[in-house]
């Protein structure tokens, strides 16, 4: 994701300033007392130094300065005014209502199916959880292989853990929770525009479904924005989980923040990383749950970052439809790197943030929550965050 498996230069002014341009001027000869000037020759005196020849490709160099300023410029104003944009996003009271509505989800990592983790630690795990609003857990099953398969060996330990979670935690479901990388940036990965792959990775969810999962959760990166053959994909998938009577849910990457900017950065990147709000909104209607990876997102300041989770909030709750559940991730992981920083990204912002986008775009939707990213990396104060800020009003 921008799960770990897909989340302003300042200018210096020229100070290079014009010296008098002397090299086109007419020259003046020195002259002596009693003597006539010396006759000219019919070419000009050089200055010493070869000042002439330096003139011209000073002033290209000044314009070439200047242009660099106003690149720059054109492409720092715009961010400042975006970012400025967002700390005013940030600001203001949440609605008194906008807290967990007992739809939340938790990611889960592999150890959970692989047989490391034991009866102990769904005890200890039920106990954190209770009293909570999470009624999903995404554990996770895959991952799948390139061309679609998956090998029964990768989640042997499913069927203790379901029965398991259900004793302990009645009216918690277990999803499984498969992915794979893409091969959309390189050519390494599982390609969706083949039809036997497609055909493969329903085959693998008919399959884990089988052994008593209570959902399927899907998270194909990198996926960029406008892939038909993933929506193809999601048609096939649901008439599987409808004939199992379980839910299909979604990881999905965040919502362009200015119109069409998931062209932009891919075409500067390689990497386009945001969807547009079309087709996240196409995206939504054809799966149960869809859940926004709402970190990673280069913001440098808790207040920037929690502006844009308000954004990501209200942009995402006006394309999803009623029907579907929409989940906003909790960065429950601490990493510093490109696109995110561990001091920016916090559990509160995200909190605050989300609750703003709740109250000013759909205050009473019911189908609605957080998911937290993820349980081993999971700190104290993540859950005192969570807890504090969207369970306990």
């Amino acid at each position: 994701m921008e799960h770990a498996t897909d989340r302003g230069p300042t200018a210096e002014p020229d100070t290079d300033k014009a010296e008098p341009d002397t090299a086109d001027a007419e020259p003046h000869p020195e002259t002596e007392t009693g003597t006539e000037p010396q006759p000219q020759s019919d070419a000009e005196p050089q200055p010493p130094g070869g000042k002439k020849d330096r003139t011209p490709a000073r002033r290209r160099l000044r314009r070439l300065r200047r242009g660099a300023l106003a690149l720059v410029l054109a492409l720092l104003l715009p961010l400042l005014a975006a970012e400025t944009a967002l700390r005013v996003n940030y600001m203001g009271d949440p609605a008194g209502g906008a807290y967990t509505r007992g739809q939340d989800a938790i990611w889960l990592g592999h150890a959970w199916v692989d047989g490391r983790k034991k009866d102990a630690d769904v005890a200890a795990l039920a106990e954190r959880l209770r009293g909570t609003g999470i009624r999903d857990l995404y554990v996770h099953a895959g991952p799948l292989e390139h061309d679609g398969t998956l090998p029964p060996s990768a989640y042997r330990n499913a069927p203790w853990l379901i029965g398991a979670v259900h004793r302990a935690l009645p009216g918690v479901r277990v999803q499984a929770w498969l992915g794979d990388k893409l091969a959309t940036e390189s050519p390494d990965g599982l390609r969706l525009e083949r039809a036997e792959t497609r055909t493969a990775v329903v085959d693998s969810t008919r399959r884990i479904l089988d052994t008593g999962f209570d959902g399927a959760h899907f998270d194909l990166e990198p996926l960029h924005s406008g892939d038909r053959h993933y929506l193809d994909l999601l048609d096939a998938l649901r008439a599987v989980t409808r004939a199992h009577q379980v839910p299909l849910s979604v990881a999905a990457h965040q919502i362009d923040p200015l119109p069409a900017f998931h062209s932009l950065w891919g075409t500067l990147t390689n990497h386009p990383k945001w969807w547009s709000q079309a087709f996240f909104g196409e995206v939504a209607r054809r799966v149960d749950q869809i859940a926004v990876m709402s970190y990673d997102t280069m913001q440098p300041l808790p207040s920037l970052y929690g502006g844009y989770v308000a954004q990501q909030t209200s942009l995402a709750l006006e394309v999803t439809p009623p029907t579907t559940d929409l989940l906003m991730g909790l960065p429950f992981f601490h990493e510093n790197r490109f696109g995110h920083w561990a001091h920016a990204e916090t559990v509160p912002a995200a909190v605050r943030g989300i609750r703003l986008g709740l109250s000013r775009t759909d205050p009473d939707r019911l189908r609605f929550g957080v998911a937290l990213y993820v349980d081993f990396a999971a700190t104290e104060d993540d859950w005192t965050a969570y807890r504090d800020g969207w369970v306990r009003p």
